[in-house]
Formats: C-alpha cells, structure tokens, sequence
C-alpha cells in the first residue's frame, strides 16, 4: 500500500511538473518594439545602405542576418499619424491623429481608443515605454493614460521644436512669442500609471544630442529589472534619431566613414539598437522575446542635407511611396527563421491584431468606453512563422487630411489620386522626383488616377492608365468599389474629431458664401422635421 501511494505520490509530482512547464513554455512572449523616426529606407545596411553609405550598421545587420527582413512594409507619411497608427492598429483617421501638434495645442490620443499596451495589460503584461511619444500633450493622451505602466524619457513634440526658444537657434524670436512658447513647450516627462507624471528636465539645442542615451539608459534599466518576472513584458523604444535637426551625441561626432552629423547619427542608433539587443541575449530571454524594428514614416527630404535616402518617387509627407514604406526587422530566435526576406503588403497597423494572436486574445468590438470600434489590422504570426501569407492585399495611403486615401495599392498594382510633391525643385538630370515633400500643395488628378506596376516600376514612373503599349483602365472600376466599401466603414465608425489642427489657408469669399447657404439649408430642413413637415 505505502508503495503504491509512492507510485501515486511520483506520478502526481510528475504530471505537475509537466504542466508547470507546458505553461512556461506557453507563456506569452515579451515584445519589443524598436522605432526610429524619419529613418530613411536606404540608410540601413539590410536595404543597401550601411557602409555603403558611410554609416555602417552592424548591429541592425545582425538583426536582420538572425531574424526576418520586409520589403513591402508601411507606416504613415508624417510623425504622428505613424505613430497612432502603429500603437491603435487603426488609419489615423479614426482616432483624429492626422496632424503633427506642436506645443501648447493641447489634445492628443482619445482616451476611448485601445493601444497595444492596453490590449496586452487583458493578459498581464508589464508595460513600458521610453522616448519620443508625439501623440498629444493631455493627461488622457499619456502613455501612462494609455496602458502602460510605466513612461521615461518622454518628449511630446518633433525634435525642432525643442530648439523654438533656444537662443542660440532663434535669436531673432520677440520675447513676448519667445515666453508663450517657454510657457507651452513641456520637456522631458517620466512617470507611473495612476500618478501625475513629472518634469525631468528642459530640452534645448544643447540637449537633444543626449535623449537618446537617455532612453537606452532607461530601457535596459527597466528590462534588468522585468525580464526574469513571472509576467510577461511588452516595451516601446522610441529614439529621437533620425528626425531632424540630427546631433550626435558628442561619443558619435565624426564617428562615420561619412563624417557627417546625420551618418553619425545613424551610427549612434545603431549602437543603441545594439546594446538593447544584446541585453536580450544577455539575459537568457531570447527564446520568448519579439522584437521589431521599424521607422514611423518614410525619410524627410525637405531637409536635405540632414535627411536620409530613399529609391522611392516622394518623400514623407506624400501618398507616394517614398512617404509611407519604410524598413522593418523582425527577430526571434527559433520561431522566426534567420536571413528570411518577405514581400507581402504588411504594415505597423497589423501589430495590433499580430499581439492579440500572440498573446491569446481577440480584438476588442468595443473601445474603451464601450461603443462599438474597428481596427485596420491583419494577424502577422503565419509570415513570422512561415506557416502563411499575410492576409492583406492592399495598402491605403492617407495624407494629413484625406478621410478617402490619396492612393490605393492592390497587389502589384498602384492607384495615385494626390500628386503632392510632383512640382518641387527638381533633384537632378535623372531624378523621378521633386524635393517638396510635405511643403507641397495637395494636387488631385482631374479624371483619373495615375496606375504603376509597384513590382516593374517601384519608383511610380510609368503611368499605366492609357498608352501605346498596355491599358489598365479596367484597374480603376476595381477601386472604385474597394473605396466605395471602405467608404463605408465610417456610417457606423465616425472618424474621431481632429486632435491638432493647423492653419489651412485663408477661406475666400465664395467659400464663406457657400458655407452660409448651407449652414440656411440644414437650418430650414431641422426646422421643418421639428414641424412635422418631413
């Protein structure tokens, strides 16, 4: 008998140790993602940059030579809408982060929307985020409002505008205008959900050079202290390179073959990315962390010399390619297959539904106040794993103000309605674009889209509508009815009020009639219903 409940006793202890680690070995895995800003796709060593162009990048090349490289990736065309893009898995749109704010606008991201920090707070998750934020400056629009637990190192705004008052950039700013800018412009920000966040320091042209270490700082800090908890983890890493104006941190200055500030630049970030990486590997978690590198929106050539380099017609701020695909890494040892190359149509929008799979969840059907929501986002696990393609076949481009997209991708093929850019300063003999960028006015085609082979014609040269050779005027019905559909969407998802808005130029006379005429119209037809008469 006491042989028996020994037996008994073993087998107990075994099934349970068995379950023990079934369940570590279904843990859901950390996440983390790595985001640069204003990265151009040709900087980086995996996309022909590197040392190529005199900022070698051994760390991302590494990443990438271990992990999974995208060809067909997307974010936005500006800072802010990348950024809610990524972190709501929805078009900005929909959550009004359209528009870049500046200090003192007030707003930010609606406290209704989901992000995925609090879509992986349902599971557990411990939360963090460090460095540049850009989605509103109200306590609701936070990170610590937003499902993470912990927010260091934030900077609110794009990284010029930390040098408005800076006398040794605007000397020539009146004093009144340079003390309601003091008075608006909050610096670095750091603290806990559930508390005020504080004041860490100012940030200056003399600063800047230094958030970035502030942020690797942070960051490594954090993950010492969270990887070996029985919680999973969920980081987001955002570092203030390559937004212009790029300055080194002074370990950096000259630093590159290139010897100059922004290939400095991107030298120091690749460091950065590098030190976070190794601290992965480091801490034995490897084998059950995500990690992700990507950039917010394509490169800012208004600024050249201080910009990167894309092949792409456009640069951010257009529907063209050059304003949206960006270079995005994807790295986990033994779920994601090394020196693996995708091409299928993928963007940060699919985070969102990629994390809800991950760790074990459905999206929401409701925001957080309860009304019914939608998210523009597609489960990335079969390409990760190699189990699948991506279920997304088309890609919608939207600038700052467009609610139907200024551009369509369908497979191969591409439709573009906003010719934004097109009538910039020209950058050469042979060049295939204009320099404008975002400075440009929305210019829209009259009767029909211009329609480029993306795979035959990446840089949007050959116009395919009509010509001598071929006719893809059959392309246009399509998508038609693709936004027609999409259209749609809003009758039961309203777009969110716009969170910044700037100054769209004067309104003319006529416009103001029309508006009036309109404004008497739906007066008399609310008038008339309340009548009984319709």
């Amino acid at each position: 008998m006491k042989k028996r409940r020994h037996l008994l006793s073993i087998l107990a202890l075994s099934l349970f140790t068995c379950a023990a680690i079934d369940a570590q070995t279904k843990k859901s895995p950390n996440i983390i993602i790595l985001l640069s800003d204003d990265t151009g796709w040709g900087d980086l060593g995996p996309y022909g940059g590197g040392e190529a162009r005199g900022a070698a990048t051994p760390n991302i090349d590494r990443m990438a030579n271990e992990g999974m490289q995208f060809w067909s990736f997307y974010g936005q065309p500006s800072c802010t809408p990348g950024r809610a893009a990524l972190i709501t898995g929805r078009i900005p749109n929909r959550s009004g982060m359209t528009t870049v704010a500046f200090p003192g606008d007030g707003g930010g991201l609606p406290k209704a929307e989901w992000t995925l920090a609090s879509l992986l707070k349902r599971k557990n998750y411990n939360t963090f985020f460090a460095g540049k934020w850009h989605l509103g400056e109200e306590d609701y629009s936070m990170p610590i409002a937003q499902g993470f637990d912990v927010m260091k190192n934030v900077t609110l705004y794009h990284l010029n505008a930390y040098t408005y008052t800076d006398p040794d950039w605007n000397a020539d700013m009146p004093d009144d205008i340079r003390a309601t800018w003091v008075k608006g412009t909050k610096g670095a920000l750091e603290g806990e959900a559930g508390k005020p966040y504080r004041e860490v320091r100012k940030i200056d042209g003399k600063v800047i050079p230094f958030l970035d270490q502030y942020t690797e700082e942070e960051s490594i800090k954090w993950l010492k202290e969270n990887a070996k908890k029985d919680k999973p983890f969920f980081m987001e890493i955002s570092f203030a390179k390559n937004h212009q104006p790029n300055l080194p941190h002074p370990d950096y200055v000259g630093k590159s073959a290139g010897k100059n500030k922004y290939a400095d630049c991107i030298v120091e970030l690749d460091s950065r990315i590098g030190r976070i990486m190794d601290e992965v590997r480091n801490l034995g978690i490897a084998e059950n962390t995500l990690v992700i590198y990507t950039v917010d929106n394509g490169t800012w050539q208004d600024v050249y010399p201080d910009c990167g380099y894309t092949p792409f017609r456009g640069t951010k701020g257009t529907d063209r390619e050059g304003g949206s695909r960006i270079p995005t890494l994807a790295w986990w040892p033994g779920k994601i297959k090394a020196n693996s190359k995708n091409s299928d149509i993928l963007g940060t929008l699919d985070f969102m539904a990629t994390f809800a799979a991950l760790s074990g969840q459905e999206l929401p059907t409701v925001d957080r106040e309860g009304k019914p929501t939608i998210f523009d986002s597609y489960d990335m696990s079969p390409v990760l794993f190699g189990t699948g393609k991506s279920k997304r076949n088309m890609w919608l481009y939207f600038t700052e103000d467009e609610l139907a997209p200024g551009a369509i991708r369908i497979g191969k093929f591409k439709a573009v309605f906003n010719l934004r850019g097109d009538d910039g300063a020209h950058t050469g003999g042979l060049a295939v674009d204009a320099n404008l960028g975002w400075k440009g006015p929305a210019s829209y085609v009259a009767t029909v889209p211009q329609i480029f082979d993306l795979w035959a014609d990446p840089q949007e040269r050959y116009d395919l509508f009509m010509n001598n050779f071929t006719e893809k005027t059959w392309f246009l019905p399509t998508v038609q009815n693709i936004l027609a559909d999409f259209v749609k969407t809003y009758e039961k998802y309203p777009p969110s009020p716009l969170q910044s808005q700037m100054y769209p130029g004067p309104i003319t006379i006529n416009d103001y009639i029309m508006m009036k005429n309109v404004q008497e119209k739906l007066k008399a037809t609310t008038t008339a219903k309340r009548s009984g008469g319709g």
